[in-house]
């Protein structure tokens, strides 16, 4: 529930609207929590269509995207035509929150951009880093292998299973994998190959594999202002695809985990966040120790469990930026939200492996408050979802066979 509106001669003006760049589901649930308020929404995006099927999007638009030489001038040009100075400038997606971030100083003289600057933001935002500052301020961190090179893979000592990510997400086919698991020496050079020809050996990380599915995983959900929270809840990973390392979240649930609050406070503080974040934990059972895995200063793609659980930091992220006070509840435990389609595939390997009954399974249902596409105020982006979804799953598939 967000406070009325307060007077106040010093505070900022009122922006017009928001330009979201890129992005999924988070982008969707975004432009969702801002069109009920009637804030304007343009959607900019040379990536998934899906969020432009939406009602709320009040206008869309294609661009050469974040890489492009010429992304900048895009969009100061497209702000001169349409009339779009002063609007919120938010990143959608990984590769958008690395370029709005570095060309801040050049944004920034016609749009507000919601992060930090790049110097500050690649603490969190490149793994290599992520772990360093995280180890810095204290907090726990998998255990990670210098190796940047196939040389240097082929002479690894390596503790297996492992995993490979990208140092940071983009549009990659590895970068868009987000993991690779390797059991043995050979599968786990065959996938450094691979993902080092895609992005180069020095931007592979290679992980240990911390024992455990999505409910061994939980999340830091926040937004903040100018370095300090303006509203906060945590939440776990119950269900995600694929079922020990996700892809994706299927079946996210509010929980209270205090000490995540502590330790996501931590992290950030000492980069001065400012925007929406989504800092990723996983419970090690071996020691109990919550570790750090991954930090996402954009919408996340659960984003839409807040507003559902009475935490809609989309709105509240309008209302601090245009000078007003949110009123700031707790988020409402057991309140979840659900990815159906690739939901109904974890569900059923979970079952098949004897870790999850049906009655389990079709017992949460009951606590969905919140759905990955399904709006009944807003239904295309549903049905889009779906032929989607398997396009995505079928080439990469084709691409696996590939590699």
């Amino acid at each position: 529930m967000l406070a009325q509106p307060e007077t106040d001669d010093h505070a900022p003006s009122r922006p017009a609207g928001v330009v979201i760049l890129g992005g999924a589901h988070g982008t969707l649930a975004l432009t969702r929590s801002l069109g009920i308020r009637k804030v304007p929404v343009w959607l900019v995006s040379n990536d998934t269509p899906l969020p432009r099927f939406s009602r709320y999007a009040r206008r869309k638009t294609t661009w050469p995207g974040p890489d492009d030489s010429g992304a900048v001038a895009f969009l100061l040009d497209l702000a001169k035509a349409q009339g779009l100075g002063g609007f919120l400038l938010v990143a959608g997606g990984d590769p958008e929150v690395r370029f709005l971030s570095q060309a801040i100083d050049q944004l920034s003289a016609v749009f507000e951009v919601v992060l930090p600057p790049w110097q500050q933001l690649k603490w969190v935002c490149e793994k290599p880093l992520l772990y360093r500052r995280a180890s810095e301020t204290g907090l726990a961190v998998p255990l990670t292998y210098e190796v940047t090179s196939p040389e240097q893979a082929a002479r690894a000592e390596l503790r297996f299973p492992v995993i490979l990510k990208p140092n940071m997400g983009g549009k990659s086919r590895f970068a868009r994998a987000k993991a690779v698991l390797a059991n043995d020496p050979k599968s786990f050079l065959s996938a450094y190959e691979w993902a080092a020809g895609e992005i180069g050996g020095e931007n592979v990380v290679v992980q240990e594999m911390i024992p455990g599915g999505g409910e061994c995983q939980f999340s830091y959900a926040a937004l903040w202002n100018e370095g300090a929270p303006v509203a906060e809840f945590t939440a776990r990973r119950t269900r995600q695809y694929p079922v020990d390392f996700g892809y994706t979240s299927t079946f996210v649930e509010v929980v209270d985990e205090p000490q995540l609050i502590a330790a996501a406070r931590r992290l950030l503080e000492s980069i001065g966040h400012h925007g929406l974040v989504e800092v990723e934990f996983k419970r090690d059972a071996r020691d109990g120790t919550m570790k750090v895995l991954d930090v996402n200063p954009r919408p996340w793609t659960w984003f839409g469990l807040g507003a559902a659980a009475g935490v809609d930091l989309g709105a509240m992220l309008w209302a601090v930026r245009s000078g007003r006070n949110p009123t700031v509840a707790s988020a409402r435990p057991g309140t979840s939200w659900m990815y159906l389609v690739r939901d109904m595939v974890a569900a059923c390997q979970l079952i098949a492996s004897g870790r999850l009954t049906k009655r389990a399974y079709f017992g949460s249902f009951a606590s969905v408050s919140a759905w990955a596409t399904f709006m009944a105020r807003d239904p295309i982006p549903a049905l889009i979802d779906l032929p989607l979804t398997i396009w995505r799953v079928l080439t990469r598939r084709i691409f696996r066979l590939l590699r």
